[in-house]
């Protein structure tokens, strides 16, 4: 199933609609920037009432969409569009509304909507890559990632049929943590431990950072923000700041801005540890990593 343009822009103009007459107030912004990426909209996997409640507690004056926000691939399978990914579409179109600048690159799972660079759709504006600015002054390259990753570039057949493993794998995750929540045990991610215990993965992921950040660094960049793995990390890597923001399928992870220019990794995964649905009360702090 095409995902045809027209509707997507339809898509688009109504949910914005909806948007209006369901809106609220963020508050005061608090954050200069956050960076989140692999939603997975239109997945079984997304977790989207913790995202909603990630951004809730987290306004900026700039959001990066850093990839693979829809699964294109997922919903040209089978179609999966329940009500709290329409509302995760609300909530950054009110952001946008709102004077939040709100900037989608998207990712290999996205990609149609690289065709419609430099438009704006309901206030998001649709950019190949970015760059951001820290206060300090630091150029920070925006890209989803998979122009690194050899796989999804030069093996397509082999990348689809990864992502229907990884699919699987994320299935049994939701079965065995539904057991694990009735018998009081916190949440778990199976894929992850799965990745963590294959050798090979490990090296990919390596060669993943290092080929960003050294492409990085041949362009004049003092640091990029990515994503497209699913694994959250900061790290320095030949002078430059190597950023990936995670996702919201396993990790439930972001990466913000002070207004300082500090950098930090908020891991928001706590949300299905208490079972909750991603409904966090407004006091419970965040887990996170700072940079040194």
């Amino acid at each position: 199933m095409a995902l045809d343009p027209q509707l997507l822009r339809s898509m688009a103009e109504a949910t914005e609609q909806a948007a209006r007459a369901h809106d609220d107030e963020d508050g005061p912004s608090r954050y200069r920037a956050v960076f989140i990426s692999d939603l997975h909209l239109g997945t079984p996997g997304c977790q989207a009432p913790a995202l909603l409640d990630f951004l809730k507690h987290h306004p900026s004056d700039v959001l990066y969409l850093v990839g693979d926000i829809i699964d294109g691939w997922q919903l040209r399978r089978r179609w999966y569009w329940p009500q709290a990914h329409n509302d995760v579409v609300q909530k950054l179109l009110r952001r946008a509304r709102k004077g939040c600048r709100v900037v989608f690159v998207p990712g290999n799972h996205d990609a149609f909507a690289r065709q419609f660079d430099a438009h704006h759709f309901g206030g998001i504006v649709v950019e190949k890559e970015a760059v951001h600015t820290t206060v300090d002054g630091r150029r920070l390259w925006v890209i989803h990632g998979d122009d690194f990753d050899a796989v999804v570039q030069h093996a397509r057949w082999l990348a689809l049929a990864g992502d229907v493993a990884y699919e699987w794998s994320l299935r049994m995750n939701r079965y065995l943590n539904n057991w694990r929540a009735r018998v009081g045990l916190p949440y778990w991610s199976l894929s992850q431990y799965l990745k963590h215990k294959v050798k090979r993965a490990l090296n990919y992921v390596t060669a993943f950072e290092d080929a960003v950040a050294k492409r990085a660094k041949q362009r004049g960049f003092d640091g990029v923000v990515c994503g497209h793995i699913h694994r959250a990390e900061m790290r320095d890597i030949d002078g430059v700041t190597y950023v990936n923001d995670g996702d919201w399928v396993e990790s439930l992870s972001a990466v913000v801005e002070h207004m300082d220019g500090q950098l930090e990794i908020i891991d928001w995964s706590h949300a299905l540890n208490r079972g909750m649905q991603g409904v966090v009360p407004a006091n419970t702090p965040a887990v996170a990593t700072q940079t040194p």
